[in-house]
């Protein structure tokens, strides 16, 4: 059972990534301020998820959600500053994004740089224990993925509609047989 609040009558913020192992397209990350009377028995770590249970709560987090907000470092900027950088830049972007402004932030994993003004805790596996961070996984991961499906029609032979950027044997294979495109991490280890 997913908690709502790590601190009770504050307007907390979860945050979280998707992307961050991959070998082509940004990473993506979301934050998420959900109602204190928000309930969904389907909600979790987007991983213990199936595609269409995420596509199916994506709506739902939006339309519920006090705010939220989705933020992109591409593979260029990765590239420049590394991909943890990358990851929290990112949750940095989703938090500018948030039309109401968070009193506390709850960030998955146990990384982070301080955001101006406002106190952050790291939870490890945190999208597996509060609400926010698990509605958070979900944008990042269904925002990724839509965003690699579009890149997949301008690249087809990588597998990205099915793959997502990760590095597959059919990818790999990919980079081998067309060599990489401009959504690649150069930085990253391709074979």
């Amino acid at each position: 059972m997913l908690k709502p609040f790590m601190i009770p009558h504050v307007l907390e913020c979860g945050c979280d990534e998707a992307g961050r192992g991959c070998l082509a397209g940004s990473v993506f990350a979301a934050a998420v301020i959900l109602p204190p009377d928000f309930t969904n028995d389907l909600l979790n770590d987007s991983k213990q998820l199936t595609e269409k249970q995420r596509y199916a709560l994506r709506p739902i987090i939006e339309q519920q959600a006090v705010a939220w907000a989705v933020g992109e470092v591409t593979a260029a900027e990765i590239d420049q500053i590394n991909i943890l950088n990358a990851s929290i830049l990112a949750m940095h972007r989703a938090i500018e994004g948030l039309k109401v402004h968070p009193e506390h932030i709850l960030v998955d994993g146990n990384r982070f740089k301080p955001y101006p003004f406002i106190p952050h805790r790291t939870v490890v596996k945190g999208d597996a224990t509060y609400m926010s961070i698990a509605a958070a996984s979900i944008l990042a991961k269904t925002y990724r993925d839509d965003y690699m499906v579009r890149l997949a029609q301008e690249y087809p032979h990588y597998g990205w509609e099915v793959n997502k950027g990760y590095p597959t044997p059919q990818h790999k294979k990919a980079i081998r047989e067309f060599g990489c495109t401009p959504y690649h991490r150069m930085t990253f280890k391709m074979e």
